[in-house]
């Protein structure tokens, strides 16, 4: 028998009210208060990312308030900008490359339920993947939806729902987002 933990970390179904899970949340929901109040440009709020987030890379810079699940399921690549108002609900990976600018409100959402009413009452969700590209910058207000993948190099316009992959290399607008330009 698994625990809901190993549930979640394997992608299939599992109850979030677990006692294990909810030591996880609160672990993240201390340091999340603690980077979004300390003061910029400090040793302190950057070691507070740094056991916030799985990873984060040289020069990478996130800008509070920061809002997460867990934090320990999200990389930040190098040289990587996040706007204030981040929400990244990683309760499966959050992969984020290299020189990828996030502007302000950007949410990043890996959760989704079950279709099935019976489910979702009895406390069952899941989540997919999250992986951005390299050199990518999403605008402001952008949400980016569970089990989407962004290409490198890939522009998503302000306001945008993301709900399916984009390639590498091109502009993305609306709700749902879709390609108007190849870069």
């Amino acid at each position: 028998m698994s625990t809901q933990k190993e549930r979640m970390l394997a992608g299939r179904l599992y109850k979030a009210g677990d006692p294990e899970l909810q030591a996880d949340l609160e672990r993240a929901e201390n340091l999340t208060v603690a980077f979004n109040a300390t003061p910029v440009n400090t040793e302190s709020r950057m070691k507070a990312l740094g056991e916030l987030l799985g990873s984060v890379g040289e020069g990478a810079y996130l800008r509070p308030p920061l809002a997460v699940d867990y934090g320990y399921r999200i990389s930040l690549g190098a040289h990587t900008f996040v706007g204030t108002g981040a929400v990244m609900l990683d309760v499966a990976p959050i992969t984020i490359g290299e020189h990828t600018q996030i502007g302000p409100s950007v949410q990043l959402l890996t959760p989704t339920h079950p279709l099935d009413p019976a489910q979702r009452k009895e406390g069952w969700e899941s989540a997919e993947p999250i992986t951005i590209g390299d050199n990518v910058w999403l605008g402001g207000g952008v949400i980016v939806c569970p089990g989407v993948s962004i290409g490198d190099n890939t522009v998503v316009g302000a306001g945008s729902v993301v709900t399916k992959d984009l390639p590498q290399g091109v502009v993305a607008v609306g709700n749902p987002a879709r390609v108007v330009k190849s870069l």
